[in-house]
């Protein structure tokens, strides 16, 4: 019996997310994700293949490293237009029990105040389903838009994040204490203002001296997602994250990344396991072998290359518009060029020398993460392998089409794995972090956000902090 297998869905308020081109496809819709009935169809589909949760990316800005403008984005529909993605999700947990909601905000664009009620609202709505995927921006055109000449440099913006952390977790954890409302119809009031506390936060970049605007929600803190592959990155995941997705194109590249993160979490004084790490893959599936690679190679005949490059170029900060398709790889001077595609080659049968056009080829379907192409059966042998050999607990699954892509996984890779006891359908009941974890529905006392609970070791929200602020007003 092979470990069990977890799978979230990985999509985007946008057309095609990681898949250029592929929104020409006759039977892919992700064109229409401007409407509910999109959002709700994929939410009850995934709900019905028991999927740990659809985790949607955003982006603040467009990709415009490459050609040095955004035309080539907004040519190939390249996260462009794209749409809020909280707004989706009050009308995808009404429709759905269990399914839980991941959604991507930045650190560097909202005020920390604000955005912890939005939050809480949500986990009031879901009944405990919604987690936050914690960005610090990666797009320079974002910074531009709201003022900035660039984004902060990369560490600073872990060190910004790490006080919006601070902040969210003294409104979320601090301010209201988990029995402040009585809802006393007798005379004592509807909340008791002994039990509500001021947060009292004067630092670097945020001053913040009241309470928190939302009653104690179902999780108090959302799940907590996070993506940073930079060792400032890991160690900020290792303090906060509980779902962690990485991008590996081979076992070996994935084992030693999962050895690091859990080491890291052992070091931020956490268990091994207090994170879910989940890696990005795409999979294209049929009843038979030969089936599911006629299926690839059709959508292949869809990607985009200008697409592809698009992405590659904003993800690796290299204008790859001024190469042909044909130039070695060897004559592209970037770093993050030369590593990306050592670690490509190591996915392909191919070791020869990579040119442009090869790596507009890898990135055509799925992006940054191996394309996995077979029947349910095959798929299901190679996905237990990855997991029984690297230690990962499960898939961030991409889409070439959608719903189509996740649709084919549910139809014949999940009753796969079911037969080898790999994989289970049905939900524990609960919060979104009891169905991940199964020890209940907060924080767990060793995260870094339980230390800001009134009467922790190292709280500062007390009841001189409330009086405090009251007297100075």
């Amino acid at each position: 019996m092979s470990r069990p297998i977890r799978f979230n869905a990985f999509d985007m308020n946008c057309v095609a997310h990681q898949s250029p081109g592929l929104w020409r496809h006759p039977q892919d819709r992700s064109w229409d994700y401007n409407t509910l009935d999109y959002w709700v169809n994929l939410a009850t589909l995934l709900e019905s293949g028991g999927f740990d949760g659809l985790f949607i990316a955003d982006v603040l800005g467009t990709y415009d490293v490459y050609g040095g403008t955004d035309e080539a984005a907004i040519r190939q529909g390249a996260q462009i237009p794209v749409n809020d993605p909280l707004l989706l999700v009050s009308a995808m947990a009404h429709a759905t029990e269990h399914l839980g909601f991941g959604i991507t905000t930045g650190t560097g664009f909202e005020h920390p105040y604000p955005f912890a009620r939005r939050l809480s609202t949500l986990d009031h709505l879901t009944r405990g389903r919604i987690g936050w995927n914690v960005v610090t921006g990666y797009l320079p055109s974002a910074a531009r838009n709201f003022g900035d000449a660039d984004q902060l440099a990369h560490d600073a913006r872990y060190d910004h994040a790490d006080e919006y952390l601070e902040v969210l977790y003294k409104l979320w954890e601090g301010s209201w204490e988990r029995d402040a409302v009585t809802r006393d119809k007798s005379g004592a009031g509807f909340a008791d203002p002994a039990k509500v506390h001021h947060i009292g936060h004067r630092g670097t970049h945020f001053t913040v001296p009241g309470i928190h605007l939302s009653e104690p929600s179902p999780q108090g803190t959302p799940v907590i997602y996070q993506a940073g592959a930079s060792p400032r990155g890991v160690r900020f995941a290792a303090q906060n994250a509980e779902a962690i997705f990485v991008a590996a194109p081979t076992k070996d590249v994935l084992r030693q990344t999962v050895t690091n993160i859990r080491a890291e979490l052992v070091a931020a004084g956490r268990h091994a396991d207090d994170a879910r790490i989940y890696t990005l893959l795409t999979i294209i599936t049929d009843a038979t072998d030969e089936a599911a690679a006629a299926k690839a190679a059709e959508y292949r005949s869809y990607a985009s290359a200008e697409g592809s490059l698009t992405f590659m170029s904003g993800w690796m900060g290299i204008d790859l518009s001024v190469y042909d398709l044909d130039e070695p790889i060897g004559n592209v001077h970037s770093n993050a060029i030369q590593s990306a595609v050592a670690s490509f080659q190591q996915a392909t049968e191919d070791g020869g020398e990579w040119t442009v056009g090869d790596i507009a080829a890898f990135g055509g379907i799925g992006g940054m993460g191996p394309v996995l192409v077979g029947s349910g059966e095959t798929v299901a042998a190679l996905l237990s392998e990855w997991v029984d050999e690297t230690g990962v607990d499960g898939f961030n699954l991409a889409y070439a089409i959608t719903p189509g892509s996740f649709l084919d996984v549910i139809e014949h890779v999940i009753p796969a794995l079911e037969r080898r006891g790999a994989y289970q359908r049905e939900y524990v009941p609960g919060t979104l972090r009891h169905k991940l974890f199964g020890e209940g529905d907060l924080l767990p006392d060793r995260h870094r956000g339980a230390g800001y609970r009134p009467g922790a070791p190292h709280s500062t929200i007390d009841d001189s902090v409330r009086t405090g602020v009251a007297a100075g007003r």
